[in-house]
């Protein structure tokens, strides 16, 4: 088989469409492989609507991959054919998720642990790679960009707006893996059980609370002064709300690219992947230790809502998550159920 079923968006603002098109071949150091499950995000609508990041189309989207190794290039060691993977799609055709077979750099290639499925891995590389960049990273917080399992934050608060978003499910886990005592977050009460068994300490109902007294609330119930906080939404209110929550000289991980420091307090912004050359060396050491987080039970994988008809029903899952009809799960496609 030389061919493949591949979801073009077709052009500028333009509609998605299932095409043919060949199956790419791996070059030197890339691993291809046989899409299973590809997870949907909120960037791939938005560069829909908007035409952000894709230079050339048709454009092939999609950042979140889990599969088989198809085929291995040239000086690729550690990967068999058959091997089920999970990765981080990018913004070039050959590396985007949703298509039957991708391409990704072996070294930004994780072996999905036998205790999930190719759902539940599918959820994982770009949400936690987003949330990993902002808290672990030189280029975010900076808190450990080592890995060092050593490192710990006993005593120490952390405000994470957004909970109960796929990003900010990770951001939660990882300052529980970093040892934060208090760990307090922001999201609706039918998620609050689940975020607490994440690691949130407390979990405030935004149907309770305004974000306009979030602050408040947060400080109130904070242990210590509010030193780091991770905003997983990246609108104006969400940003407020952290901000005023931080002590002085506290710092603030913010999704949104537009992020800017306030009153003394500094905004630090995160491009969420390890694809980008600021962020390769950093995603390399973390697709080491990622696989072992997820098979010890330190990472949680997102709840999975599974989307049917393959490629083809990635329209309707994005108007959904456009439309914000999903809250605290992550949809997911399988491109091999494509007719």
């Amino acid at each position: 088989m030389s061919s493949q079923k591949v979801l073009f968006l077709e052009h500028a603002k333009g509609p998605l469409v299932v095409a043919d098109a060949p199956i790419p071949r791996p070059g030197p150091g890339q691993i291809s492989v046989k899409v299973i499950g590809a997870a949907l995000n909120p960037i791939d609508w938005k560069i829909q609507a908007f035409d952000l990041i894709v230079k050339k189309y048709p454009a092939i989207l999609g950042s979140d991959i889990a599969g088989d190794v198809e085929e291995i290039g040239e000086g690729v060691q550690g990967f068999s054919k058959g091997d089920k993977v999970f990765c981080q799609g990018f913004f070039v055709n050959e590396l985007g998720g949703f298509q039957q077979y991708a391409l990704n750099p072996a070294e930004l290639v994780g072996k999905i642990p036998s205790n999930i499925d190719y759902a539940q891995a599918s959820t994982i590389p770009s949400a936690f790679i987003t949330a990993a960049i902002g808290i672990l990273s030189d280029n975010g917080l900076a808190l450990n960009p080592s890995f060092d399992h050593n490192v710990r934050f006993s005593g120490k608060p952390a405000f994470v707006f957004g909970g109960s978003t796929s990003v900010g499910q990770y951001a939660i886990q990882i300052f529980r893996l970093l040892g934060f005592s208090t760990i307090i977050t922001y999201s609706s009460a039918r998620h609050i059980d689940f975020l607490k068994s994440l690691g949130a300490t407390l979990v405030i109902d935004r149907a309770e609370v305004s974000v306009d007294s979030l602050a408040e609330v947060v400080k109130k119930f904070a242990n210590a002064p509010i030193e780091s906080a991770f905003n997983a939404i990246g609108d104006d209110g969400s940003r407020a709300a952290c901000f005023d929550s931080l002590a002085e000289g506290g710092k603030l991980a913010d999704v949104n690219i537009q992020a800017k420091d306030k009153d003394g307090k500094k905004a630090i912004t995160i491009f969420g992947s390890a694809h980008a050359p600021q962020n390769k060396e950093f995603g390399s050491l973390l697709w080491k230790h990622l696989p072992r987080l997820v098979q010890e039970g330190k990472i949680i994988p997102n709840r999975v809502e599974k989307l049917p008809n393959g490629l083809a029903g990635i329209d309707d899952g994005l108007k959904k998550v456009k439309t914000s009809q999903i809250s605290g799960v992550k949809l997911v496609a399988f491109p091999q159920e494509t007719v």
